[in-house]
C-alpha cells in the first residue's frame, strides 16, 4: 500500500509591517488595535507626548491673549461661591492684587502643563500597573502601560486644537474656565454656582475622556492579552472614582 504523501506544514503567517511614529498616530484615531499591537514591538512614546505639549502650550498661548490669565483667575473665583464672597470683601486695591497673583500662578502652572502632564501619566500608569498586573494578573511592564496612556490621551490634544480655535474665533472670555473650554460634556451647560457637584460630575462625562478611557482600555488589552472587558472595568472603575472624590471636594470648598 502506497504511503500517504506527508502534509506540508502550515506556511508561517507573515508579521505585520512595523509602523512610523507617524502612522501610530494616526492609527489612534483610526485602528487604534494597530498602534497599540505594535507598541509591543517598541514602547516609544516621545512622538505623541511633544504632539500633545505642542498643542498644550498652543493652547494656552491662545488662553493668555484672548482671555489673559487675569481673567481666567476671575472666572475660577468667581464659580465658587467661598472664594467669590471672600474676594468681594476685600477692598479694591487688595480685590485686584489677589486676583493678579493667582493669575500669575495660574500662568507659570498652564505654561508648564507639558512637564504637569508627564508626571500626571506616569501616576496613571503606575495606578494602572499596580491595577492590573497584581489585581488581574496581566502581562505587563511599565513602558508599555506608559507608552498607552500617552498615545490614548491623544484625543484630548484635539479637544486642545477645537478650544484654541474657539478662543481665536472670539469666544467669551467671562465664561471660560481650564476645567471647561469646550462644549463636549454636559458640565459645560450648567452652572457651577447652582450645584458644583452635579458640575463636577456632568463635566466628567466629556466626549473626549471617555474616548481617551475607551483607548486605554483597548491598548492596555492589546499590550499584554489583558481581556478587553476586564480593562474597560478597571480604567472606568479608576475614573469613576476620581471623579467622584474630586465632585466631592469641589463642593465641600464651593
Amino acid at each position: 500500500m502506497a504511503a500517504l504523501p506527508a502534509t506540508p506544514p502550515p506556511a508561517p503567517v507573515p508579521e505585520p509591517a512595523p509602523l512610523s511614529q507617524v502612522a501610530r498616530i494616526v492609527d489612534v484615531f483610526i485602528a487604534p488595535s494597530k498602534t497599540f499591537t505594535d507598541l509591543r514591538r517598541s514602547a516609544n512614546w516621545w512622538a505623541p507626548f511633544l504632539l500633545i505639549a505642542v498643542v498644550s502650550l498652543a493652547f494656552v498661548y491662545a488662553v493668555d491673549k484672548k482671555v489673559t490669565f487675569y481673567k481666567v483667575a476671575e472666572n475660577q473665583i468667581q464659580v465658587s461661591p467661598k472664594a467669590a464672597q471672600r474676594i468681594d470683601q476685600m477692598p479694591a486695591d487688595q480685590r485686584n492684587q489677589a486676583i493678579s497673583q493667582q493669575g500669575k500662578i495660574t500662568r507659570y502652572f498652564s505654561y508648564g502643563s507639558p512637564v504637569l502632564a508627564l508626571i500626571w501619566y506616569l501616576i496613571i500608569a503606575g495606578v494602572l500597573l499596580l491595577t492590573f498586573k497584581f489585581g488581574a494578573g496581566a502581562d505587563l511592564t511599565f513602558k508599555f502601560t506608559l507608552a498607552v496612556v500617552v498615545y490614548a490621551a491623544l484625543p484630548l490634544a484635539v479637544r486642545s486644537i477645537l478650544a484654541t480655535v474657539t478662543l481665536w474665533a472670539g469666544v467669551a472670555p467671562d465664561s471660560f474656565t481650564f476645567q471647561n473650554p469646550l462644549g463636549s460634556n454636559p458640565g459645560f451647560y450648567l452652572s457651577p454656582t447652582d450645584s458644583p457637584f452635579l458640575y463636577n460630575i456632568a463635566s466628567g462625562l466629556d466626549v473626549f475622556m471617555i474616548w481617551t478611557l475607551v483607548l486605554t482600555a483597548v491598548g492596555l488589552s492589546c499590550v499584554s492579552k489583558l481581556k478587553r472587558s476586564t480593562a474597560l472595568f478597571g480604567v472606568f472603575g479608576w475614573y469613576v472614582l476620581m471623579i467622584l472624590v474630586g465632585a466631592g471636594i469641589g463642593a465641600l470648598f464651593s
